[in-house]
């Protein structure tokens, strides 16, 4: 049997979907540890600079809802284009913002780019790359991403540190031109096609959703959990769930096919696959944060501190795919398991003992689990639809991917945020005590990630 080839042509249209996506990641991460520096430039609280991360993922949760369709109604390149124009104008207006908002409004045109690049990437891979090598360009193409926040936190520092966090934006522009010379030369991925109508209703009901839930914590940042918005939050969230169940029952225009999750298989690597990036995005931005409030680390330092454990992951990526393409899930999913179950379980129980060493440590072992399961999560599920189902599947993934992001920054933020508001501590210790907080948060949740992987592996025990 001849094994099927990847044509140089195809592996460069994917690093370049992939280089798109990877530079919004590399900025988003940055800013984390830049936060202390960006809350007194701009004179706001973190409850509300979170939103530079938080509103900035949940924009590129709004748009890749959208990619499922965009992908069959548009050619890649087209796609591509578009997520290249709004990346260079919202770093530009980054770079040179002056007030909260504009900085805000040019973080949501980059979420934008991010929002497309990334599903298109993944349908790259999914359309063109064989069955057999499924699992490794997957692995390929998370690793590629994975660099982003092994960079990211101590890039961020670099310039906060010996220029200005404004560096941030500055030196990533000629590589978006670079970027987009590649992608132009070899995107040529053509649209399936549909007569599907594009759904409104359902992206604004999603988008108001989203947002309550977001808010409610988000606002709890700044006032504290005892007031009144966390309830009306809380309710307009529950309100927009039972409008989009009713949309969605209805309508005949369905922006995200949520009939996937009704096979149990793909609903348990959904819920698996959220719960790793709502761990993977919130630790990465509880720690920095810990690290300089706490250790009384420098940004530069609170940077360093993830560079090894992501670059770490970032290397792992290539391997776990192929470890699936070699074995299946189980083995790779429960690695990513059973490392966030014990990473988390170090940081929670060790939290006013932690020392810079320590903490990098149990990160590197953290990290790389995580990227066994990753791109894993989703790679099995995409072999459980037929081929004109992937461009489904692939949107409700990266939209719930994202998601996890943005409303995992928002609660750990929140939770912080409460904690500092009390005046009976010093800044340190509230900040540990709402650490120690984030870190239970997310052992649980590893816990049900390893739950998954069992109660799957018992499902197709059973078929078989």
């Amino acid at each position: 049997m001849v094994e099927q080839g990847v044509s140089r042509q195809t592996k460069l249209s994917i690093t370049a979907a992939a280089m798109l996506s990877f530079l919004g990641i590399l900025v988003e991460t940055s800013l984390n540890v830049a936060f202390p520096t960006l809350t007194k430039e701009f004179n706001v609280t973190l409850g509300t600079m979170q939103w530079v991360t938080s509103g900035y993922l949940l924009m590129v949760t709004i748009i890749m809802s959208t990619t499922g369709f965009l992908t069959k109604k548009f050619n890649t390149r087209s796609l591509f284009t578009v997520a290249i124009i709004f990346n260079l104008l919202g770093t530009l207006m980054c770079a040179t913002a002056q007030i909260f908002p504009v900085l805000l409004a040019g973080r949501l045109l980059q979420a934008v780019a991010t929002g497309i690049s990334t599903p298109v990437m993944y349908h790259l891979v999914m359309s063109l790359v064989p069955q057999s090598k499924l699992g490794t360009y997957m692995g390929i193409a998370a690793m590629i991403i994975s660099l982003a926040p092994a960079l990211g936190p101590t890039y961020g520092g670099t310039m906060d540190a010996f220029w200005s966090w404004r560096g941030i934006f500055i030196v990533v522009l000629p590589l978006l031109l670079l970027t987009a010379w590649i992608g132009e030369k070899n995107i040529r991925l053509t649209a399936r096609g549909t007569n599907e109508k594009f759904d409104w209703v359902g992206v604004v009901l999603l988008s108001l959703t989203f947002f309550a839930l977001s808010t409610a914590f988000a606002n709890d940042g700044n006032y504290g959990f005892s007031g009144g918005h966390f309830g009306w939050m809380l309710g307009a969230f529950a309100l927009g769930v039972a409008l989009l169940a009713l949309h969605f029952h209805f309508s005949k225009r369905q922006i995200l096919n949520f009939k996937l999750l009704l096979k149990p298989l793909i609903s348990l690597r959904w819920l698996n696959f959220f719960i790793l990036q709502f761990i993977n995005i919130g630790i990465s931005f509880v720690i920095p944060i810990f690290a300089e409030n706490y250790f009384g680390s420098s940004a530069f330092v609170a940077g360093l501190i993830l560079l090894p454990g992501a670059l770490v992951g970032a290397a792992v990526s290539p391997f776990a795919g192929r470890l699936y393409d070699k074995h299946g899930a189980f083995l790779p999913l429960m690695i990513a398991s059973v490392a966030l179950v014990v990473g988390t379980s170090l940081y929670f129980t060790l939290t006013p003992v932690l020392g810079v060493m320590s903490t990098t440590l149990i990160y590197i072992f953290l990290r790389g689990g995580f990227n066994f399961g990753f791109s894993n999560s989703m790679s099995d599920a995409s072999t459980q639809v037929p081929p004109e189902q992937k461009a489904d599947i692939n949107s409700l993934f990266n939209t719930f991917q994202q998601y996890a992001g943005s409303f995992g920054t928002s609660v750990l933020s929140a939770v912080i945020s409460a904690q500092q508001m009390k005046s009976d501590n010093s800044l340190a210790i509230l900040t540990a005590q709402g650490s120690h907080i984030d870190y239970g948060i997310l052992l649980i949740l590893a816990l049900v990630s390893l739950g998954t992987v069992f109660l799957a592996q018992h499902l197709l025990t059973r078929n078989n």
